[in-house]
């Protein structure tokens, strides 16, 4: 299928200030995660742990919080892990679903999908 990755900007609130990040679109994980150098340039505190299962099988506990995210032109709250030094920004699946998107694996490009309300 390949990976492609996305421009978003990222900021504490919606008064900004907003920093451009590339993300490694993947809709294998759960949520959205940034470096955590970044998220505390920002201002951005964690507000919980939660625990999550790595590609190895190991289960690690990060930090969250919620952020303000902008994807061409459109932005929402979403939910965050403080990732790791040194690791890609990942884009994930509750973001792209908060955003109704999808992905083309083909074209390498995010596109709109509808929502299920059924």
């Amino acid at each position: 299928m390949g990976t492609f990755s996305q421009s978003v900007q990222i900021a504490p609130s919606p008064d900004g200030p907003f920093q451009t990040v590339k993300a490694l679109v993947d809709t294998g994980a759960t949520y959205t995660c940034l470096p955590r150098t970044l998220l505390e340039k920002l201002g951005i505190a964690p507000r919980e742990k939660q625990m999550f299962i790595l590609a190895d099988g190991r289960r690690v506990e990060y930090e969250l919080a919620e952020v303000r995210l902008r994807i061409d032109g459109r932005e929402r709250f979403t939910v965050c892990v403080f990732g790791e030094e040194g690791a890609p920004a990942l884009l994930g699946a509750v973001t792209l679903e908060e955003f109704g998107l999808g992905v083309d694996h083909v074209g390498k490009r995010l596109v709109p999908v509808p929502g299920y309300l059924v």
